[in-house]
């Protein structure tokens, strides 16, 4: 049976947490895995929106692409997940992208606030010991089964450019 283009496919994901050991052990997980997840990772929420804009050092996006997925801690410094999944969802040209809430905070109010805001999923990173499991469901999931909208084929899919402070 051939293979089709969606289950050989990479998948970009921008994973932004200020936790240099969960960054580490996430990596770690990813290379356990088939090799279809892609992981660029940032460790501010300023560096993000940075990042999703092209700018600055992101601005060559053969290196820096746009991700299809975030994986986004909450609770990080001046800009937090909240403040960047707000961003993401509000931005016509970034609505699309699956943000996945990956936190340690388990508070209701935390997770309800993600889904309000936008949130795609929410993950609870105090499991580190499912933490492989996990990352090689996501990749099944989001690399074999998972159709991502294809911008490219639709020219005018999307609004007029968004306005960043950032820029």
């Amino acid at each position: 049976m051939r293979e089709s283009s969606v289950t050989k496919r990479k998948v970009h994901i921008l994973l932004v947490d200020d936790d240099d050991n969960d960054t580490l052990f996430l990596q770690r997980a990813v290379e356990k895995t088939q090799g279809r997840l892609e992981v660029h990772c940032l460790h501010h929420g300023e560096d993000a929106v940075k990042y999703l804009e092209g700018a600055g050092e992101f601005t060559d996006r053969h290196r820096y692409p746009l991700p299809q997925i975030i994986l986004l801690d909450l609770k990080m410094p001046a800009v937090t997940g909240f403040d960047v999944l707000r961003l993401v969802k509000s931005n016509p040209e970034w609505r699309h992208l699956v943000v996945i809430i990956f936190s340690s905070s388990t508070d209701p109010k935390d997770v309800l606030r993600a889904y309000d805001l936008g949130a795609n999923s929410y993950v609870s990173k105090s499991d580190f010991s499912r933490l492989t499991e996990m990352v090689a469901s996501m990749e099944g999931f989001w690399c074999g089964i998972n159709i991502f909208p294809d911008f490219s084929a639709d020219p005018q899919a999307g609004a007029p450019a968004f306005e960043s402070p950032h820029k």
